[in-house]
C-alpha cells in the first residue's frame, strides 16, 4: 500500500464531520477517529511497519517504544512487532491496585524510549507522557504520530525537547 492509499484509507475510514469537542477542548468541524483506522487489521499493519521504519530513521538509540493508553496502545504494539523493538504502556493515571504504576511493561533508567502517538493536536497527550517517561528514568527526545493535526502540538513537544516525526498531516489526509 502506498502513502498516498493510506492517507486516503484512513480518510475513508476515520473522518467524520460536524461539530466536534477534542481533547484539547477546542471544537472542530472534522474528526478523525482514529479507532476506526487502529481496529483495520491490514491499515494498522500498514501503520505498525510505517512507525517501526521512522522510529528507526529518527530515534535510531531507542531500545524500546511507548504508546499513551488507550489510543496509542494498538499502533505501539503494531510498530512493536514490525521493529522487534518491546514497547511500554503509558497510563494517564497510576492503577490503583497491584503494582500501582503508571508505566507497564519492564525498562531500565536510562533507556532511550521513542513515543508512538495516534493523532496530534495540541500535544497536551504526549506531553503528559514524556513527562512520565522522564519521571520513570526514561529518556525520550523523539514522538512519532500516524497524524498531526498541526494545531500546537509539535510546538509542546518542542518546549519538551521532543521532536514530533509525523506519518501525515492533517491537510495531506484530508486532501485525498
Amino acid at each position: 500500500m502506498t502513502d498516498a492509499e493510506l492517507a486516503r484509507r484512513i480518510r475513508e475510514h476515520a473522518y467524520l464531520e460536524g461539530d466536534f469537542v477534542l481533547r484539547s477542548g477546542k471544537r472542530s468541524r472534522y474528526y478523525l477517529d482514529k479507532y476506526r483506522f487502529e481496529t483495520r487489521p491490514e491499515l494498522l499493519a500498514a501503520l505498525g511497519e510505517r512507525l517501526a521504519a521512522r522510529v528507526r530513521e529518527v530515534a535510531p538509540e531507542a531500545v524500546r517504544l511507548a504508546g499513551p493508553e488507550l489510543g496509542a496502545i494498538a499502533l505501539a504494539a503494531a510498530a512493536s512487532l514490525a521493529s522487534g523493538l518491546p514497547f511500554l504502556i503509558v497510563r494517564k493515571a497510576a492503577k490503583d491496585y497491584g503494582t500501582e504504576r503508571l508505566l507497564e511493561g519492564e525498562f531500565a533508567a536510562g533507556e532511550e524510549v521513542c513515543l508512538v502517538e495516534d493523532v496530534v493536536t495540541s500535544g497536551g497527550a504526549a506531553a503528559a507522557a514524556v513527562d512520565a517517561l522522564r519521571a520513570a528514568g526514561l529518556d525520550c527526545r523523539a514522538a512519532i504520530c500516524v497524524v498531526d493535526r498541526e494545531e500546537g502540538g509539535a510546538d509542546e513537544l518542542a518546549r519538551k525537547a521532543v521532536r514530533l516525526h509525523a506519518l501525515f498531516r492533517a491537510r495531506e489526509v484530508l486532501a485525498t
